[in-house]
């Protein structure tokens, strides 16, 4: 069903709703790599109630996919069907200290932001949400993480709504948190969470900041239509040197390359598909198992239609 249909099918169920809903939605637009089809819908809630007024009154057929800032993210060329929910900066980018040595911060608050604020309120542990340009909702979900930290390490609790609109939070223990993994039932929509800092002197923090910016500048194409890190690392692994060691530095398919910079970062270098980008994901992960018996598991999120 196209989005124009379904917004039809829609229209008497969602009446009230106060946020933004388009079909057809282009998801290129706001996807790092800038490939794939369009959703079905795009909904942006204005806040809270209206996410879960929407969620209750959304028949439980239609699927429902949840998106950030599109930084970790590959969307198929046949896009997405049934509603693609996006939350906005306008109702969920709020982020304050909160008391306690404590932030609590929206899920469409950038990674990067959130460092901020913890610098200027002079809490430590944060220096590592500097080099990741995510949000925190994806955060929250993948448990994402560099230079030796992870979101799990300043977790404490988080806010969510579940598929028929009804709210929940979420201990630390019940986030069920591995290696870019949370065990958070997947039909939760993260809203929010409390995070916890130690004191630290603001010189202090400011030169962790500085030497993830500087390791990010020099290692990183951060300046490509990239994702991030195309494959988790393997215990006890790298898998960069996987990649270099099966010969894929720079490997290409037509448009889609892994970087010569950092060979775990794949980048679109003109006009590459989706299916470009995943094939080539695939072909590094065939020459990897080959050369070393190893299989790499994508860390990029791979959702949508193929055409």
């Amino acid at each position: 069903m196209n989005g124009e249909n379904l917004l039809k099918k829609l229209q008497g169920k969602l009446a009230g709703i106060r946020g933004r809903i388009i079909p057809d939605a282009s998801m290129a637009k706001i996807t790092w790599f800038q490939v794939g089809g369009p959703a079905d819908l795009l909904f942006q809630p204005q806040d809270e109630d209206d996410l879960a007024f929407f969620l209750k009154n959304l028949p439980e057929e239609i699927p429902v996919m949840v998106v950030g800032v599109g930084s970790n993210l590959l969307v198929r060329d046949g896009g997405i069907d049934g509603v693609v929910i996006r939350l906005s900066v306008r109702g969920f980018g709020s982020a304050e200290v909160i008391g306690d040595n404590q932030i609590l911060a929206g899920a469409a608050v950038r990674d990067k932001k959130l460092a901020a604020i913890a610098f200027e309120a002079e809490l430590g542990g944060f220096e590592f949400f500097h080099g990741i340009p995510g949000g925190i909702g994806g955060a929250l979900r993948m448990n994402a993480g560099a230079n030796g930290t992870e979101t799990t390490d300043r977790v404490v609790e988080v806010q969510a709504i579940d598929r028929k609109g009804e709210r929940h939070v979420l201990t630390h223990k019940q986030m069920g948190y591995t290696y870019r993994h949370s065990d958070a039932p997947a039909d939760l929509i993260f809203t929010s969470a409390v995070f916890s800092g130690d004191p630290t002197d603001r010189n202090i923090i400011r030169q962790t900041m500085d030497e993830v910016q500087h390791h990010r500048e020099t290692v990183q194409p951060i300046r490509e239509k990239t994702g991030g890190s195309t494959f988790k690392n393997p215990p006890g692994y790298s898998s960069w040197k996987l990649i270099d060691e099966a010969g894929m530095r720079g490997a290409m398919v037509g448009k889609a390359q892994m970087s010569p910079m950092h060979c775990n970062f794949m980048i679109n270098t003109g006009e590459a598909s989706a299916a470009d980008l995943e094939m080539l994901g695939e072909k590094v992960r065939e020459k990897v198992f080959e050369n070393s018996g190893i299989k790499l598991q994508w860390e990029i999120k791979r959702i949508g239609r193929k055409l």
